[in-house]
């Protein structure tokens, strides 16, 4: 598994996209010209194929697949082919292998042709799968060839067609506990366990009801007379390779749920298809918690680890990079050819920004010598508020410098910029998340983190998140424009909160300390940020959802 890291528009998803082109040129040929047509000795003419039957990326037209295209012919490239993608692996042997594909655009059709190839009789051609972030799942899903499947995703609507993987998992699942019964009242002990530890189905979801106490349950269908796929969540608790439903719970469709469960969902069914050799995964933490980012990781790691699956991941996301080797991470820049990175400093580096994207910043700490390490633009815009509602003067000296990481990773930026800057002072303000109320001092030093280098202050909120002190109905009923008491009944209902004047105490209830303010506010749909001119968010709309 490798991960691939970089700026923005720095060419990682170009590195994706290039070889699911790849992959489609294969399919395509392969389908159309026989697995002949990929032998080095082999001379095959191409075909052609118009936009409705280009499928793996989503583009406007074909000619977005050039840059500033203005020809199909360039010197060496007299018969027209001239976007080349070449492929090269090592097969089992440890033999390279390369077999590269050229694609041509011509009246607005494109032609594709195998343009060198290694390739003998006995060799096999990996298959590549891509996944973009999760959307377009709908509530009403019908069986659709393989060739819709590809296009869907290809368009960025992986969740369009969730359902279809699933129902192939299910069905191979079904066949191949067939085989294994024969005409045996059940599967034999041996066979069974075998089943469970390597069949697609099995490991998926014996890893939902690990990681999200749940499993999936399809219902049956026929291709002559079901119309819709039914996949239901199930909620439960583990007994090994079975659960105990919850008492009275009923099946809820796939789609109510949240978007990091679907997420996982879809990134991990394409995972575990024994049929994909190559796995592209463009930026599959978009929609999970960072603590289901680091399990969904370990979780691939685990797959290709059994199955000898290659697995590239496209990432933004500090928490997977900065918990993963160096070795695994790829560093794609648009100034340089990819490379792998070889030390725990040249990944401090990727992460912090240290360099172009970042230089303002350190330009700005070498001038004040003074840095304020935040989770996000929300914990700094907060601030400022409360300085400006209090009549303090916010130091413009403090360097804003957001940052997921927690104070042992900033720490480490602190460290190595306090080299370079003689009298550096840093404050470290992070969220309590789920660790113990007695971590946090009076003055909120954080006292799991007292023994820091000189310099270098760590704090942490006495509530759970930052998002904790916005809630508060009269505010909530300012930035919504809804009535205050409508705002007290969705807390009280949904979330069994109720907020009194103590909220306001520097030591108010446990309940209130522990309050997840930032799930309360996501899931009221509701907007704290009253000023228009908060950069991250639109204004208000004026009501309230759930």
């Amino acid at each position: 598994m490798s991960l691939l890291a970089g700026a923005n528009n720095s060419g990682k998803s170009t590195i994706l996209h290039a070889l699911a082109i790849w992959e489609f040129c294969r399919t395509i040929i392969e389908a159309e010209k026989g697995f002949e047509a990929f032998l080095a000795q082999t001379r095959v003419q191409g075909l052609g194929l118009g936009d409705d039957e280009f499928s793996p990326i989503l583009v406007p037209s074909l000619s977005h697949l050039w840059t500033n295209l203005t020809s199909q012919r360039t010197a060496g490239d007299e018969d027209g082919y001239t976007l080349r993608i070449r492929g090269k692996w090592r097969n089992p042997a440890g033999q390279a292998k390369e077999l590269e594909f050229g694609l041509a655009l011509a009246n607005d059709r494109m032609f594709v042709k195998r343009t060198h190839s290694t390739l003998e009789a006995a060799d096999v051609v990996p298959r590549v799968a891509y996944l973009p972030p999760f959307a377009g799942i709908t509530d009403k899903e019908a069986r659709v060839p393989v060739a819709i499947r590809r296009r869907r995703i290809g368009e960025g609507l992986a969740g369009a067609v969730l359902r279809n993987v699933l129902l192939d998992l299910y069905q191979r699942n079904t066949n191949r506990r067939a085989e294994l019964r024969g005409d045996r009242t059940k599967i034999r002990d041996p066979d069974l366990q075998e089943l469970r530890e390597n069949d697609s189905w099995e490991v998926l979801q014996q890893t939902l009801r690990t990681v999200f106490g749940s499993e999936l349950a399809i219902q049956p269908f026929r291709d002559e007379y079901h119309s819709y796929i039914k996949v239901e969540i199930v909620r439960s608790t583990q007994q090994g390779y079975r659960i105990r439903r919850y008492p009275r719970y009923k099946n809820r469709d796939l789609m109510v749920e949240g978007s990091g469960f679907l997420q996982w969902l879809s990134v991990y069914a394409l995972a575990t298809d024994p049929t994909i050799s190559t796995l592209l995964l463009d930026e599959p933490d978009a929609h999970l918690h960072t603590s289901l980012q680091g399990q969904l990781l370990e979780k691939l790691e685990d797959i290709a680890r059994k199955t000898g699956k290659q697995v590239l991941v496209a990432t933004h996301s500090s928490e997977i990079l900065r918990n993963s080797p160096p070795a695994k991470v790829l560093h794609v820049s648009a100034d340089e050819p990819p490379r792998y990175l070889s030390t725990e400093s040249q990944k401090v580096g990727l992460l912090a920004g240290l360099g172009s994207e970042y230089s303002p910043r350190i330009d700005g700490a070498r001038r004040t010598r003074r840095l304020l390490f935040v989770e996000g633009e929300l914990d700094a815009y907060v601030l400022r508020k409360v300085a400006e509602l209090l009549g303090v003067n916010w130091p413009a000296t403090w360097i804003e410098w957001k940052s997921p990481a927690g104070h042992k990773e900033r720490k480490q930026l602190f460290v190595a910029l306090a080299d370079e800057i003689n009298g550096l002072v840093a404050v470290s303000v992070r969220d309590r998340d789920d660790e113990p109320i007695n971590t946090v001092g009076e003055d909120l030093e954080d006292r799991a983190h007292l023994n820091q280098p000189e310099g270098f202050h760590c704090r942490k909120w006495r509530r759970r998140h930052i998002e904790s002190y916005l809630i508060w109905p009269p505010a909530m009923a300012t930035g919504s424009g809804l009535p205050e008491q409508q705002v007290r009944d969705l807390l009280q209902e949904h979330f069994a909160i109720a907020v009194g004047n103590n909220f306001r105490d520097a030591h108010p209830p446990d309940a209130l300390l522990d309050i997840r303010g930032k799930d309360v506010l996501a899931r009221l749909a509701i907007s704290p940020y009253a000023d228009p001119a908060y950069p991250g968010r639109a204004p208000p709309q004026g009501e309230l959802s759930f």
